[in-house]
């Protein structure tokens, strides 16, 4: 979860908090995800009481975070409705929304997070000119992205994600020559996803806030802009793509190969060309070092035990470790900081030898780099299929872990 999504959650959440009983309420947290792990260790760390985690996979129901069970979304029909309250992070607000309402819960479901504020299906005048307002302001966004850029096709990517930005670039070029598209524009959100861009050549790249990006994209969904392309494979950019993993297992990178692309699946991803060095390289001992890198912002966080017993490890074996941080994350205890930019980071983990990191977007900027890398994966499922991250997101060429419950570093 990105600090600023982070920020607005804490804030909406005293909001709510503040009300007069809130507290005293038992708390239902709707759609597991990491984010929703993080509100559970907000909600837990001010002593309110977390009941359970509504989630319409089957397969999560015999988990838990930190003793809070996954239940079935139909589990609050018998709570009382002043009783409880029921809170979401997840991105399938409307839908969850719709779904509750369905079921008979006569109950509110409170947002706290607005990842999409284009996704409201409401038919009020207040919606309708909410977002009238909005598109006008999307139109005057994309008009000015046309003006900077004359005569580009626009890619505008959703998210900040880099692991999508770079799955995205793999197969950019070949969707382009089918299109026929010569120049173009990417626009993404954040200095690392414009860095992951820049990897592969001197694409023109636009950075949006998130609030901007959603303007744009809904006015451009709205007007049917020919000009305009999502490359992402969630809904409402690419109808229906999701469906098919509830029937077939396919890993993400050949959904933006074939689904969001349309490419042949057998197409080649293009590998980035352009890094560069880190200069506080002489800090690292070559070869007897080791890149540690437990944060990501869409993945569930391992315990700290675990970073723990991986760091004694490499310590014992006479390395030196150091933690990968942004943005004011910590180093893990017993290692040192290091800050490479994305062009920056592969030099590091090539002098290093070793790369160890919960399994995210930076691992695959790491894709082509030398030494031993391992992607650690929690035991967790894919949105709402049946298939694991592990087999979405599994490494070519890197020890792929999965972490369970018994999970032990040494017999690695």
């Amino acid at each position: 979860m990105d600090q600023l999504h982070y920020n607005e959650m804490l804030s909406n959440l005293t909001l709510l908090t503040q009300t007069a009983g809130i507290r005293e309420k038992r708390f239902y947290l709707f759609g597991h995800c990491n984010a929703t792990e993080a509100l559970a260790d907000i909600l837990l760390d001010q002593k309110c009481t977390v009941s359970g985690i509504l989630d319409n996979n089957p397969a999560k129901y015999d988990t838990r975070y930190r003793g809070i069970p996954v239940k079935e979304p139909e589990t609050v029909l018998s709570e009382r409705t002043e009783d409880i309250l029921i809170c979401t992070v997840a991105r399938a607000y409307a839908a969850m929304a719709d779904q509750l309402k369905r079921l008979g819960y006569e109950g509110g479901l409170y947002k706290l997070v607005d990842y999409n504020s284009y996704a409201e299906y409401s038919l009020s005048e207040e919606t309708r000119l909410r977002m009238s307002v909005r598109v006008e302001r999307g139109m005057e966004l994309l008009e000015s992205l046309s003006g900077k850029y004359p005569g580009c096709f626009r890619f505008l990517c959703p998210f900040s994600a880099l692991g999508d930005i770079y799955y995205m670039m793999s197969y950019l070029p070949y969707f382009m020559n089918k299109r026929g598209i010569k120049k173009c524009v990417i626009g993404v959100i954040g200095a690392a996803c414009a860095q992951t861009v820049g990897l592969f050549g001197g694409y023109p790249v636009e950075v949006f806030s998130q609030k901007d990006m959603d303007e744009t994209i809904q006015a451009a969904l709205y007007t049917q802009d020919r000009h305009t392309f999502i490359p992402h494979q969630d809904r409402p950019y690419v109808v229906n793509l999701h469906r098919a993993l509830y029937v077939k297992r396919i890993p993400l990178e050949k959904i933006y190969c074939c689904g969001v692309f349309g490419l042949p699946a057998d197409t080649r991803p293009v590998s980035p060309v352009w890094f560069q060095a880190y200069p506080e390289l002489e800090r690292i001992r070559p070869g007897k070092s080791v890149i540690l890198a437990p944060y990501a912002k869409s993945v569930t966080a391992l315990c700290p035990e675990i970073w723990k017993r991986i760091t004694e490890y490499y310590l014992e074996k006479g390395y030196t470790c150091f933690t990968n941080v942004a943005c004011g994350e910590l180093p893990l205890p017993d290692t040192q900081p290091v800050s490479p930019r994305i062009a920056e980071v592969r030099s590091v983990v090539e002098r290093a030898g070793t790369f160890v990191g919960l399994r995210s977007g930076l691992c695959d900027v790491l894709r082509t780099a030398c030494g031993k890398k391992t992607a650690l994966y929690p035991d967790y499922y894919y949105s709402d299929t049946r298939w694991k991250a592990v087999d979405m997101y599994r490494l070519e060429d890197w020890d792929n872990i999965v972490v369970k419950d018994d999970f032990t570093w040494e017999k690695k």
